[in-house]
């Protein structure tokens, strides 16, 4: 049985996806929006990897590293200026998309096991990842215009 893999999947890919959003939040603390959101959306990955724990625990999860692997590739380093915090949103809603469809994955297995503890924690997952994903389309939305269009000084 695979599913601990994919518990293992959502759980690491939540740590990872509230340590990336820490990290934009403090690269672009200028932008009080990005900061202040950043952080609770970080929270909400904490608490959401939290809520993971009990299963990774009951399902004994088979390791790797790739959620890992996902986020030092696209978030080695932050970077700096508004072209930067269009990327770096960028790297967040890849990463987001990452738990998003692990999850949806896990959901699958899950109701095939008939996991009535498991399927509400993956659907919990599932909405709050929306709700980030969302944030992170529209501030995307919002920056690139300006970012993309007006020529450097």
């Amino acid at each position: 049985m695979h599913i601990g893999k994919y518990i293992d999947l959502v759980h690491r890919s939540e740590v990872d996806l509230a340590e990336a959003f820490r990290q934009v939040s403090k690269a672009h603390s200028e932008e009080p929006d990005v900061y202040q959101t950043c952080q609770l959306l970080a929270r909400w990955s904490d608490q959401l990897a939290e809520e993971m724990s009990p299963f990774v625990k009951k399902y004994k999860p088979e390791k790797d590293n790739e959620p890992d692997r996902l986020t030092q590739t696209l978030l080695k380093k932050t970077r700096k200026g508004s072209l930067a915090l269009l990327r770096d949103l960028h790297d967040l809603y890849l990463i987001a998309s990452e738990v998003e469809i692990c999850c949806t994955i896990l959901k699958q297995g899950s109701d095939g096991l008939r996991d009535k503890e498991l399927t509400p924690a993956c659907e919990e997952v599932e909405r709050q990842t929306k709700r980030q994903l969302n944030w992170l389309t529209t501030r995307m939305k919002q920056a690139a215009p300006q970012t993309l269009i007006v020529a450097k000084e």
